[in-house]
């Protein structure tokens, strides 16, 4: 690995955030000597950001810890548009509205990671829509749009691929990568940004906002791409049977949360340690070194870790103990789900695709045929099992080994 003499580049190497650096050696020298300010752009197309988006968290989080300045950028006005990065399709097209209950409801977990203070390390949540919104057509391409030319906006990734798999690219999606030059000019104009953080699927968007802020105002503009993160077995990372892992509570219930990290591969253990929590590396390197059954250790490990990063100590501490409860000691932790039969009770085919554990029922069937469904740990195989719970009473279901709910009335 190479060495690097400021203390930003160090830390975010060695815990496996590097993958693609504008002029390295630069960047270098100026964090070493500079507090340098920082930005990450999100697009607000959901209520809730998921453990993809948790990977660029980190890097504003690193950046603060080695003693810069964050920048959170909310893309209200660049989600007007949609990233066609890494996209078959086109994205819907969300109202005003929309956008903004979503801000506002992600707000919270860059709250949870980051620190916002007055210091001068002190982290910055902006909409882009507040400049974006406000720019002439006119004006955008005399100033913006001759220092972009159609040959070489073909050439990126997130055009190629569509066109190359005969995918619609629409004109308003040929933008946004304008529109993302012109945030980090912004940025830099007005903030003194001078780096711009990413996954590695935005390094073709992150290099024309470098080359338009050179153009236009001679600026020394940085650009840095961490990898995508999958999993070991080659699965997009962030993903489970049932959908995305959510980082808000209300929407992904924090035992749900804390039970895919305790779940992971034995081998994305260290890896996802480096990435996504504090821990000293060479605590990492003796968790990851656990062989057999010890290795679920280190994988508690990760789950409290990542959910008191994101959800906090309480939510954490919870979350194990209705692990251990329900595992361990037969029991029935209070994390998790519950659902209301009613007085007239309800078909426990019926009950495990209303909790989201089938995805149909003709899915429940073929599950409860293979004897996967316990209900107070005792096997139930036909889907037409009337499931009826005294008043003030609750019961235990269970598909597998790793989902659990509780039945009341």
């Amino acid at each position: 690995m190479t060495e690097y003499t400021s203390e930003l580049l160090t830390l975010l190497a060695s815990r496996g955030h590097l993958h693609q650096v504008t002029d390295a050696g630069a960047l270098d020298q100026l964090a070493a000597k500079e507090t340098i300010t920082g930005y990450v752009g999100f697009d607000p197309t959901a209520p809730s950001l998921h453990i993809g988006n948790l990977a660029s968290i980190m890097l504003l989080r690193r950046l603060q810890q080695a003693g810069h300045r964050p920048i959170v950028v909310m893309g209200g006005g660049t989600a007007k548009v949609g990233d066609p990065s890494g996209r078959d399709d086109t994205r819907q097209m969300l109202t005003e509205e929309k956008l903004a209950s979503n801000i506002a409801s992600i707000k919270g977990s860059f709250e949870q990671i980051l620190r916002f203070d007055d210091s001068e390390t002190g982290a910055v949540l902006i909409n882009n829509d507040d400049w974006l919104s406000e720019l002439g057509y006119i004006e955008m391409l005399r100033d913006v749009g001759t220092h972009f030319t159609i040959n070489r906006m073909l050439t990126f990734d997130s055009v190629k691929l569509r066109l190359d798999r005969e995918q619609p690219l629409t004109f308003l999606e040929f933008n946004y990568m304008i529109m993302q030059a012109y945030d980090y000019l912004k940025l830099s104009r007005d903030y003194g940004c001078r780096l711009q953080l990413g996954g590695s699927d935005q390094w073709g968007n992150i290099i024309n906002g470098v080359e338009l802020g050179r153009r236009i105002d001679g600026a020394e503009l940085y650009g840095f791409t961490a990898p995508l993160i999958t999993r070991s077995d080659g699965a997009k990372m962030g993903k489970s049977v049932d959908g995305a892992i959510w980082l808000n509570e209300d929407i992904l219930p924090g035992y749900d949360f804390w039970q895919y990290w305790r779940n992971v591969d034995d081998r994305d253990v260290g890896h996802f340690l480096r990435i996504f929590t504090d821990l000293p590396l060479d605590e990492i390197s003796r968790l990851e070194g656990l062989e057999g059954s010890e290795i679920n250790a280190a994988k508690e490990v990760l789950a409290n870790e990542v959910t008191t990063l994101v959800r906090g100590e309480e939510a954490a501490a919870s979350a194990q103990a209705t692990a251990r409860e329900t595992f361990a000691g037969g029991g029935a932790g209070n994390d998790l789900p519950t659902l209301s039969v009613g007085e007239e009770g309800m078909r426990i085919g019926a009950i495990l695709t209303e909790l989201g554990f089938t995805a149909s029922n003709k899915e429940a069937k073929r599950k409860l045929a293979e004897g996967a469904v316990k209900l107070d740990d005792v096997p139930v195989s036909d889907p037409g099992t009337l499931v009826e719970i005294a008043s003030g009473a609750e019961a235990k279901l269970s598909l597998g080994k790793k989902k659990h709910a509780i039945l009341t009335r």
